[in-house]
């Protein structure tokens, strides 16, 4: 039991680091300027290193010190969990476009018609001659951390089972893998929480004094402490794993029953294989959990964003949605299935029909997401054009300016337009509050009558259609989860029983080929196409400003309904 115990704690603290990753992807984005596919590539990449290794793992089976090489494997994550934060010791502070002249920076971004070529100073002083060769040790590093965090959960999950299954009674060994499991999935829940809790405060919490940040947490250039977790879970990770070198090599049974020895043939592994890729139950099922699971890995990885931009939410708060309603409701749903295949003690027709029928409610509720949104706020000379001279090229209005082409400081003007920064707005002055963040910009040439500007982004004015979209996308989430159980039920039954252990093994190989590892990427690269106007940090293309936020939802949501009709 203590075992379970800390295996369960294990699990828990491992599922934290990966987790915790999706959870600070749009900020991570934000803070080294990464397209959405990088950054998918980055949040699947963990599944290389695990699928390398796993077939060999489970070929080694019971040969090895199983406690102490569980060890060895969270030693390996604890120490890929610190390398993910590394990157933000190793950069600078965090630069952003300023109006207010401080201690870090005495450039100005309002609209200077003075002095020429004033506003050319910041484009050229945001980019440092090294600056390319640190995004890629960045890169490189976080790569780095996500192949070991793949290798060393290699050996957690398949050992622990097998050591709980050799080693309990008969009637417990169900219970403990049930706790084990649920576990599993409580885990991503926990971490998007640790990122909500996270990104509020700001990145260089360790390197400037808060007197100096300018920015609130709504504002878009905000970048939470995205490191913080990391070292919250890898020190967890490294807490769990030391009792794992205390546990013996084999234990005494639990009382309970008479030990029966297991006769464990290795028949050629290509006939087993053939035989159950052969098996049209098998295949059919693994592949309509592949359509599932690839679903899930986008979801998982980019919901969040996809929140921020649509609804205008922090990344805190997005986070607290997806850990406190859409995990906690796909449990719901995995409970519900089991319960109910339990309660009827169903068939295989009937398991069948219960998972075609949860997926076929789930893209009924999912269907309508589709058009629960807003298109993009109007920001002038990105998604806005209008008859006062705001053409493609110099806009009249601000044209005397000499504006930097890529500052990034939005302010809304009061005409309800949006701008990219306080200049391209035209604004020429600005007023404080008594704490020194800005309270408003006026002489603005660009805006209307009243000539004002308020700091940050307009926002998408979607806020009432926040709730429904939450609501509809949890009782998705419950819908789709109820095939979960019955679908591995069929797996387990529907093949024989000599190879059940193997056929399993096969199936979350083939889930990791095609869902995980590709899911992110694809997502990524949709969410890509949708952008309007890239960041750009010394000629390379970095994160995305703006998107299409109608283009961004149909292809976002599109793509998940795709994968849903193809599980049904």
């Amino acid at each position: 039991q203590f075992f379970v115990f800390c295996h369960g704690l294990l699990q828990l603290s491992q599922l934290l680091v990966s987790g915790y990753l999706k959870s600070s992807i749009s900020t991570i984005e934000r803070r080294y300027g990464l397209s959405s596919q990088t950054s998918g590539l980055l949040a699947s990449f963990n599944e290389v290193g695990n699928t390398l290794l796993i077939v060999f793992v489970s070929y080694l089976g019971s040969r090895v010190h199983r406690p102490r090489l569980i060890g060895c494997g969270a030693l390996l994550v604890s120490l890929a969990g610190f390398l993910m934060a590394l990157p933000h010791f190793l950069t600078g502070p965090y630069e952003y476009d300023h109006s207010v002249a401080s201690t870090f920076s005495n450039t100005t971004d309002l609209c200077q018609p003075g002095a020429p070529g004033a506003g050319a100073n910041l484009s050229a002083a945001s980019c440092p001659p090294h600056g390319s060769r640190e995004n890629h040790e960045v890169l490189l590093v976080m790569f780095v951390a996500q192949a070991l965090l793949g290798i060393g959960g290699v050996p957690i999950q398949p050992f622990g089972i097998s050591y709980i299954d050799d080693f309990a009674s008969h009637r417990n060994s169900p219970l403990y893998l049930g706790i084990l499991f649920s576990l599993t999935i409580v885990g991503p829940g926990v971490a998007f929480m640790l990122g909500s809790a996270m990104l509020r405060f700001y990145v260089d919490i360790d390197k400037v004094s808060s007197a100096e940040v300018q920015l609130t947490n709504k504002d878009p250039r905000w970048v939470g402490a995205w490191w913080l977790g990391f070292l919250v879970a890898a020190s967890l990770v490294a807490l769990c794993a030391l009792p794992y070198f205390f546990f013996p090599r084999e234990m005494p049974k639990e009382v309970g029953e008479v030990l029966h020895t297991h006769t464990h043939t290795h028949l050629g592994f290509p006939v087993v294989l053939l035989r159950n890729l052969r098996h049209p139950v098998y295949l059919l099922v693994v592949l309509a959990q592949v359509n599932i699971s690839a679903m899930v890995a986008g979801l998982a990885t980019f919901m969040g964003k996809f929140l921020e931009r649509q609804f205008s939410l922090t990344a805190s708060l997005a986070n607290m949605i997806i850990g406190a309603v859409n995990i906690p409701g796909a449990m719901v749903g995995i409970v519900v299935g089991g319960a109910i295949l339990k309660r009827f003690q169903m068939s295989l027709r009937q398991c069948s029909a219960l998972c075609v029928l949860g997926m076929l409610l789930c893209l009924l509720t999912a269907f309508p997401l589709l058009f629960l949104g807003c298109p993009t706020q109007k920001v002038a000379g990105v998604t806005h054009w209008d008859s006062s001279g705001f053409g493609h090229h110099a806009m009249a209005c601000n044209a005397r300016c000499r504006c930097p082409e890529r500052g990034f400081n939005p302010v809304c003007g009061s005409d309800g337009v949006e701008y990219t920064s306080p200049c391209s707005a035209g604004c020429s002055s600005l007023a404080l509050r008594p704490d020194g963040s800005v309270l408003n910009y006026t002489g603005c040439s660009c805006v209307g009558a009243a000539g004002t500007a308020r700091p940050g982004p307009c926002g998408t004015g979607c806020s009432h259609l926040f709730v429904p979209f939450v609501v509809l996308s949890c009782l998705a989430g419950i819908l789709a989860s109820t095939s979960h159980t019955p679908s591995f039920m069929l797996i387990l039954r529907s093949i024989q029983p000599e190879d059940k252990s193997f056929a399993v093994g096969i199936q979350f190989m083939l889930l990791r080929v095609l869902a995980w590892m590709p899911g992110p990427v694809l997502y990524g690269s949709a969410i890509d196409t949708s952008c309007v106007l890239w960041e750009r940090r010394c000629e390379r293309r970095a994160a995305c400003r703006y998107y299409n936020n109608t283009l961004f939802r149909h292809r976002y949501l599109g793509l998940q309904f795709f994968f849903e009709v193809g599980a049904f």
